[in-house]
Parts: structure tokens; C-alpha cells; sequence
């Protein structure tokens, strides 16, 4: 853990966020670059939430881009769906897995009886599972924190479940690797913002930070004291490159993907912050030029964009540009922009 604290303005936060997140400038197609864009997973709940958040980070992004089979999905932080890299799969799964007796034996057993119950077949859809099991279908989210538990949502028809063996690292290691993963991605950070966002125990989320201390490297910045990874604290410094014209960011994205002073930060203003982190599902989120400038939803071929300040020529042309551009299964016509005043 070094000593000297750097002092960090909003500007610098969010072009280090924007920089590893490659939002300034999309990644080259590869296998490699898919598992960059997902280093703290992408978030799939709204159907093909996952391949928009590539979109807004990989160049050639296709509606089956998620498909790529060097990425899975599961059940990950807060129990929504997320696509990680295949080889990441232990770390957002058995990472989570409850430390206190009564959480880890409420998993297992639930992963054992999946396990019976499949007893070789290879897959069945969420709801057969549940009832085979015994328990809701939700239930199985929790078995899902041991890392045997595989699971495909394509989004049209409900999700299919199968059980995979067992990772081989242990579940300490694997959290203290998903807090890398949050700290690189989400830094600078806090304890209790990772314990937040993974959806697991306050002990358990201090235990990953004290693991990680002679890695860590402390922030102030205005909305108080954080953590980045010191291997980061090169990038956190450099000077900030060019932004992105415009990024369209589905519901959920990582970049935004945030509580408390954390939104705060993201956009000082709250009417805005009640725009974007609703109550009921959230919208996307416009990124121009490095800043937030409004929310967007799509209904079929339309999409609807309410910007929070007034766009001109040039950035409501980018905007309309990259919703041309977005990866979308089965759409009937081209996507039309409708401005919201």
C-alpha cells in the first residue's frame, strides 16, 4: 500500500473509468478485447443489454456477440444476469459465495439437489429445474454462488440451467480477485461500495479490501477517500486522451452501474440523477464527449433520447450515428431518432 494520497478531481475519476472501460475509443475485435469490455462483467437482464455495452467498447460488435464462446453467462453480483469471460466464471460466481455458515449452506444445498435432480441430462429450462427441485425458480440464483451452476437466457423464451464442475480455486481467492476487477474498473472505490455492488457480506467484502493491501493505493477525491489498484496508478495520472463523439449505454452499463456519492459524482445534478437511476428500470445513458447528457429508450425501430442539456448539430448527429449502428436482432427497418424536449 503506498503512502502518498493522490488527489483526484472529478475529471480525472472519469476519464480513468472511461479509459479502462474503453468508452474513448472502441477495442479491436478479439477474444481478448471481449474479456476486457467484461473485466467486471456486463450486466444482461434487459434482454441484449450485454451486446450494447460491447457495442459501446469493441469495434464489429454483432447481435451474437454474446454468443462468442469465450464469454458465458450467470447469475453474478446482486443475482442479475451478467456475461463474463469464460475463463472469469469463477471469480463472479464462487466469489460471491456467502461466508457465514447458514448463506453457504443454503447454496450448496441447493447445488446438490440441482445436480440430483439433472441427474445427467443436460440441460432444462428455469422453471423445470425449480419444480424438480423443489423451490421457486429464483431460488436457484443462490446455487448459482458456487460456481456449478451454468445457465442461457437468449431473452425471447425463459432461461435453460445445466450444473458444471466445480472451480478449483477457493472462494476467498476468488472474491479477492473480483474486488480487482471492481477496483480496476470502478476506482477509485470503496469498501463498501464493492460490498455493495456484489451483494455480499460487509466481513466479506473487508476481508477481499485487507487481502488486496499491499495493492491498493489510496484516492481522495471530492466525495471522499477511495482505493484504486496501484498497477493502475500509471493510467490514473496520464493525461486524458480524446473522448468518444457519442456512446448509447444500455440499462445497467458499468459505467453507470452505481449508489450514493458515486452517482453523485457520475452527475452532480439531481433531477438528472432521478432521470437516469429511476425507481423502476433504468434508461440507458447518453455519453457525448466523455460527460453524460441524457437518458435514451428504444421501442422497436424508434429511439427516444430526453437530453439534459441542448445538443448541437454536430453531437445530435453522433448520437444518431451510434443508434444507427447498434447491433439489434430482427429489426424492421432502420432505427429513427426521436428528440425529447
Amino acid at each position: 500500500m503506498t503512502l502518498n494520497r493522490l488527489e483526484a478531481t472529478r475529471a480525472q475519476v472519469l476519464a480513468y473509468r472511461r479509459k479502462v472501460q474503453a468508452l474513448d475509443k472502441r477495442l479491436p475485435m478479439s477474444p481478448e478485447s471481449l474479456r476486457q469490455a467484461a473485466w467486471a462483467g456486463l450486466q444482461d437482464s434487459m434482454p441484449r443489454a450485454a451486446v450494447l455495452s460491447i457495442h459501446a467498447r469493441v469495434a464489429g460488435t454483432t447481435p451474437s456477440s454474446w454468443e462468442d464462446t469465450s464469454l458465458v453467462q450467470l447469475w453474478g453480483p446482486r443475482f442479475q444476469l451478467y456475461v463474463v469471460a469464460r475463463s472469469d466464471l469463477p471469480f463472479f460466481s464462487l466469489g460471491r459465495l456467502p461466508d457465514d455458515a447458514k448463506g453457504r449452506r443454503k447454496a450448496e444445498d441447493l447445488a446438490t439437489r440441482l445436480h440430483a435432480f439433472l441427474d445427467g441430462r443436460t440441460t432444462l429450462t428455469y422453471g423445470q429445474a425449480g419444480d424438480g427441485v423443489g423451490v421457486h425458480p429464483n431460488a436457484l440464483r443462490y446455487a448459482a454462488a458456487t460456481g456449478t451452476v451454468g445457465i442461457r437466457w437468449a431473452g425471447a423464451r425463459a432461461p435453460t440451467i445445466w450444473t458444471v464442475p466445480p472451480p478449483t480455486i477457493t472462494a476467498s481467492a476468488a472474491c479477492e480477485e473480483l474486488a480487482r476487477r471492481y477496483l480496476h474498473v470502478y476506482g477509485p472505490t470503496t469498501t463498501a461500495a464493492f460490498t455493495r455492488w456484489a451483494s455480499i457480506g460487509s466481513a466479506q467484502g473487508r476481508a477481499a479490501f485487507e487481502a488486496l493491501a499491499a495493492e491498493l493505493a489510496p484516492v481522495r477525491t471530492s466525495i471522499g477517500d477511495a482505493w484504486i489498484l496501484t498497477a493502475d496508478e500509471p493510467t490514473f495520472r496520464a493525461a486524458a486522451g480524446p473522448t468518444a463523439p457519442a456512446r448509447l449505454l444500455p440499462s445497467g452499463d458499468s459505467l453507470f452501474l452505481l449508489w450514493g456519492a458515486d452517482r453523485e459524482l457520475l452527475v452532480p445534478d439531481p433531477v438528472q440523477r432521478e432521470a437516469l437511476w429511476t425507481s423502476r428500470v433504468w434508461p440507458g445513458a447518453v455519453l457525448v464527449d466523455g460527460e453524460l447528457v441524457g437518458t435514451w429508450r428504444r421501442d422497436g425501430t424508434n429511439v427516444t433520447v430526453e437530453p439534459w442539456r441542448r445538443l448541437v448539430r454536430a453531437e445530435q448527429d453522433a448520437v444518431e450515428g451510434e443508434a444507427a449502428s447498434l447491433p439489434l436482432p430482427d429489426l424492421r427497418g432502420p432505427i429513427v431518432v426521436r428528440w425529447s424536449s
